[in-house]
Formats: C-alpha cells, sequence, structure tokens
C-alpha cells in the first residue's frame, strides 16, 4: 500500500480515514550435484536448477523489465505478471496488487519477499515495492495461491518473490538513466557493480519527482540500494542496505459528480505526508555434503507522517500523525538431499523469528504496538520416475503470536495483550502426463492473523480471530518454455474473514460470515515469429459471501475478470516495440456489501507502448501509459463516491546509457 492508506487506515487514524472516506507448484527440487546452483531463491527458500520453476508460477526475468521499460517493481508485476492493481491513493508508484480477488484487503492476504525476507508486516499498509530500485532487480516470482507452509501469516492469495542480481566474476557494469514526462516527471537512474574473484560490490539510486495527473499530488522518491558479497565454492556470505525517503500530496476522494466535472481536482489540497525507510539485511549460506545451510538476518525501520486538515464550524485545523516501527526478522533453515533407489528426495526444515514493534506520536492516540512471532516449519518432497518427472511433496508449519497493544488516549484506555497460534498445511504433486503436458494438484490450509491496526478498531470488546482458508488447486501446463498455455482452477474457502464492514455502526474491522473465492486462471506465451513475442493472461474470480445474511452476494470491490496481453517486438538493429492491454471487469462500490448501490465501478481498457532505439552504449526511448486518455478508476469506497481517479494519458522520454 501507500503512505497515504499507511496512515489513513491505521489504528488512532481509522476514524480520520473514515471521516475522509464520507467525505469524499509448486517448489523445485535441486539437482544431487555438490556446486552451488546459479539462481537465488525459489519456491522451497533455497537456489535450485532454473529449469524447475514451480509450475504454477509466472517469472518475470531482468531481461523483459528491460525490453517493457518499466520503472518501478510495482509496474512490472502489474504490466508483465498480470496482476491486477489499485490506482494509489497517495500519488505513489505502489499500486494496491490483488492476487485471487481478496479486494480493500489484497495486501494482507498476500506475501511479498525481498531476497529471503519478508516486507509483508504486522499492519495495514502493504509493502511498499518503490523502495526497490528497479535495476538491482534479477528476477520476479508470482506464486498463486495458499503458500503459509512457507510464508506463514498472509499467503493465501499467494507469494511475490524479488530476487535481486548477483554480480559474475571478474564483472564490471554500470547504467545512467534520465527520464522525464508529462505531469512533471522527472527520473534519474545509477547504478554500477564491481566483482572479483570472490568478491564483489554494487550500488544503485533513483530520484523520481512528478506533480501526478490530479491536482496537489506531488510525488517525490528518493532510494539506495547497496550491497557487498563475499562467495566460496560452498557457499557465499553478503550485507545489503536499502534506504528510502518519499514525500507526498494528498488529493483527496471525489463524488461521482466531482470525477464526471473534473477528475483532476483535489478534495483535500493542504494534507501531506512522508516517509524514511532504512534496512539492513545479512544473507549467510554454505554447503557441507548433501547439506545446504542459509540464513537471513534483517532490520527495518520506518517512520510514516502525515497530516490532514479538518474544517468544523468554519475552523480548519491540522491533524498530524507521526509512526515510528521496527521489523527484526531472523530465519535460519536447512536443506537435506538423498539420493536412493533413483529417487530424489528434499527435505527442509525452518524458523522463523519476527519481532514488530511500532510506536504513534498524535494528540488522538499513543498507541504502542508490539507483535513476536515464532514459526517452525517441515517440508518434504520426493521426486521420482525421471521420464515423467513425478512430483510429491508434503509440508507443515505451526506459527505462534503474541501481540501487545498499549493506548493510554483511548477511550477507554487500552492495554491488551493477546496470543494466538495458528498450523498451515500442505500437498502437492505434479507429473508429466506426456512430453510436453504437465498437470498439477495441490491441497493446503492458509491463515491469516488480524493486525494491530484492525484489532485496534474492531466490532467487539474481544480481539479478532485468526482468518482460515481451505485451499485447492487444480492445473496443468502444455508446450515447451517459448509456446506454453497455463491453466488453474482454484477454490479457497474462508472461515472468519477479517475485512473492513461498512455496515456495522459506522464502520469497523470484524470477522465475516463464511466466503468464498473460487475461478479460473489462465496464461499463455508463444514466440509467433523470430522477433515477436506474444503473452496474455486471464483471471476469472468469484468472490462472495457463502453464509450468512449475506449468502450469494459479491464481495466489494473484486472485478470478476481481468485480462492483460503483451505484444514485444525485438529484431536485430537495435529497435525494440513493447504494447500491452488491460481490461478490467466492473466491480461493487467498497461499502456496498448488500449489493444494493444500483451502480458499479464501471469496467475500463488501458493500452501502454514502448519504443526504443539503441546507438551504441545508448539507448533512447519514447513510452506511453494509458494512450487512450480513459477516465477511470479502480478505487471507490463508498457507493457514486469516495472515488481516486486513475491517472490519465502520459508520455515519457528516457535516455540510458550502459558502460
Amino acid at each position: 500500500m501507500n503512505i497515504h492508506a499507511a496512515f489513513c487506515r491505521a489504528p488512532a487514524a481509522r476514524p480520520l480515514a473514515l471521516a475522509l472516506a464520507l467525505s469524499a507448484c509448486f517448489t523445485v527440487s535441486a539437482n544431487a550435484q555438490q556446486t552451488m546452483p546459479s539462481v537465488v531463491v525459489t519456491g522451497a527458500r533455497f537456489a535450485s536448477d532454473p529449469s524447475l520453476y514451480p509450475i504454477a508460477a509466472t517469472v518475470i526475468d531482468a531481461g523483459q523489465i528491460r525490453r517493457a521499460g518499466v520503472t518501478d517493481v510495482n509496474q512490472a508485476i502489474r504490466k508483465l505478471g498480470g496482476v491486477y492493481g489499485r490506482q494509489s491513493l497517495d500519488g505513489s508508484p505502489d499500486f494496491s496488487l490483488d492476487l485471487r480477488g481478496f479486494g480493500s484487503n489484497s495486501s494482507q492476504n498476500m506475501v511479498v519477499v525481498l531476497d529471503g525476507v519478508r516486507m509483508s508486516e504486522n499492519e495495514l499498509s502493504g509493502p511498499i515495492l518503490s523502495t526497490i530500485p528497479i535495476d538491482t532487480v534479477e528476477r520476479i516470482e508470482i506464486v498463486r495461491g495458499g503458500a503459509s507452509v512457507l510464508y506463514g501469516d498472509g499467503a493465501t492469495g499467494g507469494v511475490i518473490q524479488i530476487v535481486t542480481k548477483r554480480a559474475a566474476k571478474n564483472e564490471g557494469r554500470g547504467m545512467l538513466s534520465l527520464e522525464a514526462g508529462q505531469f512533471g516527471l522527472r527520473e534519474v537512474r545509477a547504478s554500477a557493480a564491481r566483482s572479483w574473484d570472490a568478491f564483489a560490490l554494487d550500488a544503485s539510486i533513483s530520484d523520481l519527482e512528478t506533480d501526478n495527473y490530479r491536482d496537489h499530488n506531488r510525488f517525490d522518491n528518493r532510494s539506495f540500494s547497496g550491497g557487498l558479497q563475499w562467495t566460496t565454492e560452498a557457499g557465499r556470505v553478503a550485507v545489503r542496505v536499502d534506504s528510502a525517503r518519499q514525500d507526498a500530496e494528498f488529493p483527496g476522494s471525489l463524488s461521482l459528480l466531482q470525477f464526471e466535472t473534473n477528475p483532476e481536482m483535489a478534495s483535500t489540497p493542504r494534507d501531506f505526508g512522508g516517509l524514511e525507510s532504512d534496512r539492513v539485511t545479512a544473507l549467510f549460506e554454505h554447503r557441507i555434503g548433501s547439506t545446504d545451510f542459509a540464513a537471513e538476518l534483517s532490520h527495518r525501520e520506518k517512520t510514516v507522517s502525515a497530516t490532514y486538515y479538518f474544517t468544523f464550524g468554519g475552523i480548519t485545523s491540522p491533524s498530524a500523525a507521526t509512526y515510528d516501527s521496527r521489523q527484526t526478522q531472523f530465519s535460519p533453515r536447512l536443506r537435506h538431499l538423498t539420493q536412493f533407489d533413483g529417487k530424489l528426495n528434499e527435505f527442509v526444515a525452518g524458523i522463523d523469528l519476527i519481532r514488530w514493534t511500532r510506536a504513534t506520536e498524535s494528540g488522538f492516540s499513543a498507541a504502542d504496538a508490539t507483535q513476536d512471532s515464532k514459526a517452525l516449519y517441515l517440508r518434504d518432497e520426493i521426486r521420482w520416475n525421471a521420464a515423467h518427472n513425478s512430483r510429491l511433496a508434503l509440508g507443515v508449519r505451526r506459527e505462534s503470536f503474541d501481540k501487545e497493544t498499549v493506548d493510554a488516549l483511548a477511550f477507554p484506555a487500552l492495554d491488551e495483550r493477546v496470543k494466538q497460534s495458528q498450523t498451515a498445511w500442505e500437498v502437492q504433486a505434479s507429473q508429466d502426463v506426456a512430453p510436453l503436458l504437465k498437470v498439477y494438484a495441490k491441497a493446503g490450509r492458509s491463515y491469516r492473523m488480524p493486525n494491530s491496526d484492525e484489532n485496534a478498531f474492531r466490532s467487539g470488546p474481544s480481539p479478532l480471530r485468526a482468518q482460515t482458508s481451505r485451499d485447492l488447486e487444480l492445473g496443468a501446463a502444455f508446450g515447451p518454455a517459448d509456446h506454453q498455455v497455463g491453466a488453474r482452477v482454484f477454490r479457497h474457502k474462508i472461515e472468519d474473514e477479517i475485512f473492513y464492514d461498512p455496515t456495522i455502526n459506522f464502520g469497523v474491522n470484524t470477522n465475516l460470515d463464511p466466503t468464498r473465492r473460487q475461478g479460473v486462471e489462465l496464461d499463455a506465451k508463444a514466440r509467433i515469429a523470430a522477433d515477436w513475442r506474444l503473452t496474455a493472461s486471464l483471471q476469472h474470480v468469484k468472490a462472495e459471501f457463502t453464509d450468512g445474511p449475506n449468502a450469494g452476494r459479491e464481495m466489494v470491490l473484486v472485478p470478476e475478470n481481468v485480462v492483460s496481453a503483451r505484444l514485444s517486438w525485438a529484431p536485430a538493429g537495435g529497435h525494440s516495440a513493447d504494447v500491452g492491454v488491460q481490461w478490467v471487469d466492473s466491480q461493487r462500490f467498497g461499502n456496498d456489501f448488500t449489493n444494493n448501490c444500483g451502480a458499479r465501478i464501471p469496467a475500463y481498457t488501458t493500452v501502454d507502448a514502448r519504443y526504443a532505439r539503441k546507438v551504441g552504449q545508448w539507448e533512447f526511448a519514447l513510452a506511453g501509459l494509458n494512450l487512450g486518455d480513459k477516465q477511470y478508476y479502480s478505487n471507490a469506497f463508498i457507493c457514486r463516491g469516495g472515488i481516486y481517479p486513475a491517472d490519465g494519458r502520459q508520455l515519457r522520454v528516457s535516455a540510458r546509457y550502459d558502460f
């Protein structure tokens, strides 16, 4: 999520958020050789051969990112991964990503991992991907469906893994990129890396300024990422530092009449906020015989601040708050490989220890919150029958949570400690039933815990219950790597879904009656000529209540269908072009639980394109977003209102120099 959402949906700011709204597969096995594989992270949280990606995964590599000319990680996931995203509320590139139709709580139902470290935290603010320089990314893996065994809390919708680049031996490289465009866009990016036989250094910086499409919607982002690495034949040790600073102006939401009159207008012309984020991560990997040992130790500090202006009785006054949060994660694990009778067995065991704290400073709240989580997971996969690549995997995870919240300014004063535990399990199997046809099935149980923000503004005196899901998925992939079609049928039966229900009092977080997400996902890729590549994806999801007074009614802010297609052209001679189209179906307004609004958020289609020409070490490009200048919105939190308009057409020019 973004700065605006991170502040507005926090516990102390929930009443402000309400006022503001009303005012407007499958894992991969490893080979048994004793050399370190060339790929960093995969579904089993260990390195594996790149030919053995999970069959249900969408993999975006650095080459695709470069050809498409995307400038941030969030955009790469949406445009190249076919993941639906809702326009950010603060003008940042951090659209709210939605795997499998979880609406406004989508970021709480998927897990984002950066080089093995969890970016998803114990708050309603989602992972801030704009803090990751795009030029550091080697690969993005998108695995849809329940994955709580390996990744714990909130992995019902799926997992997005971001893998940064490793320097090759005795290599030096660098890049400087300049981009300018409409809405006052100015961006400078630079990166450099140097490696020797065993030692490597790299650094990347980015400076983005934009006025954005709407009035009073300026956004600035400055980020740095740097690392050093020592590699041996048996493993490696690495340290990485990431830092980001963001400033944003909040234009607020619009009524339908305001949107139709002028979607660029601002309803809150004085609100603003900022973010400071610093993260240090240490990584250790080592192999002894047939056993791999690995661990990450990461510490992140983040400060989110926001100031909102409210008018009462003709007097306008500011309301400000600052949140300081810290998260430390330690994740040791091991993998043991065994070969017997032509079979390969992979056993993985690991521990995740996470401590998260947050302190609030404001005139209306002094909420201090802490969460400690401890998890143990075990997973075993066996491969046999090499001709058919048969695989079977079983896994289980047990995780306990200890939460504490204290707020002397709450009414009544709050001093609460809650202990909760959950268990996840999974069974997965796959087989090549024909030379070009692979089928798989997986079933399991995943969970999501209520975070501090949700428990602080809940429907009753008792803490919210854990959300659980029974997950089932069947899928197949047909064709060679460059001409492949994949299909998945899925169902998530959810108990105690944690959601903001506007129909209770004036709106509170609660555990809903039973709900369900079920549907079909299709994806395809083809090399239709020597220089042409086509990719396409479709997500059809039906999100609905299955019991209670709303049984049979649609969940809000979930489009039933999302279709994406992308055509790339890369002939010899330095030319390249890339065109993408996305169609998003209509959906219910954010407070339309009873499905009685009488109107829906309209469907829309957007088109983006890029043409680039390489001349020596230079590349010059022209790109356009929303080329049809479609006026639309994907975030609307009340019936015919609470609208956050999406961006209009934007043209960009860029120059890049590689050395």
